[in-house]
């Protein structure tokens, strides 16, 4: 009826090295899924972090901007972490270069054309 202390060692010894594999095939899907979101989602999320970063230290005079609150104007003066963007004629705020979305290209087309 009970097991003898032989048998009871063998037995823990093969269910350890079992435990091992099973942990393994238990951890492989979660670590799938990982990779899966890094590729999809954590690597392209760096990227566009990163060009955004490069093209708002790139700003210079001249360049059309829009900022965070969605005005549209011309940088007039940039400085290390600010700059003056002119959204009408006679009108200039200070924004935080951080708070720039976009550097729009030169020459692009209007939206009412």
């Amino acid at each position: 009826m009970f097991a003898s202390p032989a048998f009871a060692q063998t037995a823990t010894a093969g269910a350890a090295s079992g435990g091992a594999a099973s942990f393994l095939l238990q951890i492989a899907p979660l670590l799938f899924i990982f990779v899966i979101f890094y590729f999809l989602l954590i690597r392209p999320q760096t990227q566009r972090m990163k060009k955004h970063r490069a093209m708002i230290e790139a700003v210079k005079k001249g360049d059309s901007v829009v900022t965070g609150g969605g005005f549209i104007g011309r940088v007039t003066r940039v400085d290390e972490d600010e700059v003056e963007v002119e959204l009408a004629p006679g009108m200039k705020v200070r924004a935080l270069k951080s708070t720039l979305s976009e550097v729009r290209l030169p020459g692009g087309k209007p939206a009412n054309d």
